[in-house]
């Protein structure tokens, strides 16, 4: 299926579709990065790898989700909301797991699920809209930048035209980090696109189970598309696409967090069990990364309404078959809040992306994000 093609199919079934802007139109920051194009870049693997991200919209409640119950201050901090010891999954002698996520155990088990705690970036802005817009651009606090941060990339190092498009987005009809000139596909009508998708091109009927729910939907419509490919006459190995974003919503928990937290991450773990079965089943596991994030975590005291207020750093998992398992980060220090009762930064956000940017694509990180961030240990050769 060739790129023009598989546009113009999504187009048809529903689909918001993401241009590049005209020459014409081109401001001096696109400038700037069409001739940046013309670097040279680190050698890597290239756009063969696959990279899925989940955006938790709202601010997932890191402490719940990776659980420091050896701090006495989380029991301190939270004691209606707090996750009692004998129903928590315990990772170490100082770390655990909320239980809804017990089905990523066997992920945790086999060295193939890495979490990153404490990433955030410094002068935190907690406004959703602003934040989430300082993640999808990848700039500082007080910076503003129109391209997303794949948008980038992909402006520096062209994804080949043997590939249908640049990233497909599933679950919103905000482009995120792929805004302002990447070629990507928000999906608006899931069930139309799937089912033009089918006609369109020869997508094997997949044997995993996926999840009921909005989120089990998006998971199983993000590995239709990493089901297809484009066709095989300029590469022996081409993909549909190189990114997949999907959007995960409902993590603002201002108010009676325990059950609405629990019902989001048992969602959340049961899909990641059906993308991992998925992927294997594709064969694309080990040519996958899958990682999380938000615009930001949520405040470590809970509220007077059993809920947590907007607050600085969270952790963010990691997944794939090339990821070197473990604890990542900074784990969160309760004794060392700051004057507004919020955690300090412990790993840059930014560091993430240079991971993916550097080591699982081959680009130059530096360029991209406009400074030099180091890559985390994240993946294995």
């Amino acid at each position: 299926m060739k790129r023009r093609s598989f546009l113009s199919m999504s187009a048809a079934a529903g689909a918001l579709l993401c241009l590049p802007r005209a020459l014409a139109a081109e401001d001096a920051n696109a400038a700037h990065w069409r001739d940046a194009s013309k670097a040279s870049v680190v050698p890597g693997r290239g756009y063969d790898n696959l990279l899925i991200l989940i955006e938790l919209k709202g601010g997932n409640d890191g402490l719940n989700t990776v659980i420091p119950f050896a701090d006495p201050a989380y029991y301190a901090l939270r004691k209606n909301i707090g996750i009692k010891r004998e129903q928590m999954i315990h990772l170490d002698e100082r770390t655990a797991l909320h239980p809804a996520l017990q089905p990523l155990m066997p992920l945790w088990r086999s060295r193939q699920l890495a979490i990153v705690q404490g990433v955030g970036y410094a002068q935190p802005n907690l406004s959703h809209f602003r934040s989430i817009e300082i993640w999808d651009t990848a700039s500082r606090s007080d910076q503003y930048l129109r391209d997303g941060w794949l948008t980038r990339a992909f402006a520096m190092k062209p994804v080949p035209f043997d590939f249908a498009a640049d990233g497909v987005v599933i679950g919103s009809a905000e482009m995120g980090p792929l805004a302002n000139g990447a070629r990507a596909i928000a999906l608006v009508n899931r069930t139309q696109f799937v089912g033009t998708l089918r006609l369109a091109t020869p997508v094997p009927e997949l044997k995993t189970a996926f999840p009921d729910g909005a989120f089990g939907s998006s998971i199983e419509t993000a590995m239709q598309a990493a089901a297809g490919r484009a066709p095989m006459e300029q590469s022996s190995s081409g993909r549909g696409v190189v990114v997949i974003r999907l959007t995960m919503n409902g993590f603002d928990t201002h108010q009676n967090q325990r059950g609405q937290h629990a019902a989001l991450l048992q969602h959340f773990a049961q899909g990641m069990v059906a993308m991992q079965a998925a992927l294997v089943e594709l064969g694309r596991w080990n040519d996958t990364l899958v990682m999380t994030y938000a615009e930001f975590g949520r405040r470590p005291r809970e509220n007077e309404s059993n809920g947590t207020d907007h607050g600085t750093v969270a952790p963010h998992f990691v997944t794939g078959g090339r990821v070197r398992g473990g604890l990542h980060g900074v784990p969160p220090m309760l004794a060392r809040l700051d004057g507004t009762g919020n955690l300090p930064v412990g790993a840059d956000f930014r560091q993430i992306y240079a991971t993916v940017l550097g080591p699982w694509w081959g680009l130059d990180a530096s360029t991209i994000l406009r400074q030099r961030f180091e890559p985390l240990p994240l993946l294995r050769a």
